[in-house]
Parts: C-alpha cells; structure tokens; sequence
C-alpha cells in the first residue's frame, strides 16, 4: 500500500464515519474523529455481518485492501449510538 492509496482509505473512512454522525445526530471533534470513527465502523460492522453471517454489501478496494463502505457507515452509527449515550453531557436528571 502507497501513501497514496493510504490517503484515499482516510478519505473514504472519514466521509464514512461523517456519514454515520450524522445519522446518529452524534458530531464531537472534526475531521480525524470522523476518521476514527469510519476506521471503528468498518471494524465494527464487518464483525457484526461476520457474526450474522451477512454478505459484504459494497466495499471498495484500495491498494489491495478491501473497505466496506455500508459496514463502516452501519458500525460508524452503532459506535456514535453507543458514544452519545454514555457521554449524556448537559443532561440533568432530577
């Protein structure tokens, strides 16, 4: 894998996990979050099709390495689910 084709997956991972944010209605941190969170997606949802045994619906190869883009989004709003209700920040209960 070249830097360029390193630099294309942080794209297609970012624009996956801004894609999943904002579904979610979840938007901490900038660029990189989205990054990380496309990156946690994909690893989140390929796991989630393996265990249910569900086919890679559309991914994308880049320099050799396989990355699904609906796994990723679909992991991506599962973790920011997760990550917005555990940081509840503003919220008062009585």
């Amino acid at each position: 894998m070249t830097i360029v084709d390193f630099i294309i997956l942080l794209i297609i991972a970012g624009i996956c996990g801004a894609i999943a944010q904002s579904l979610v209605g979840f938007s901490r941190g900038g660029c990189f979050v989205a990054i990380a969170l496309g990156f946690i997606g994909a690893l989140l949802g390929t796991w989630l099709a393996r265990m249910l045994q569900l086919p890679e619906i559309f991914a994308i190869s880049v320099g050799g390495q396989s990355f699904p883009i609906i796994w990723s989004i679909i992991g991506g709003a599962l973790f920011a689910a997760v990550l917005s209700l555990i940081s509840a920040r503003g919220r008062r209960f009585p």
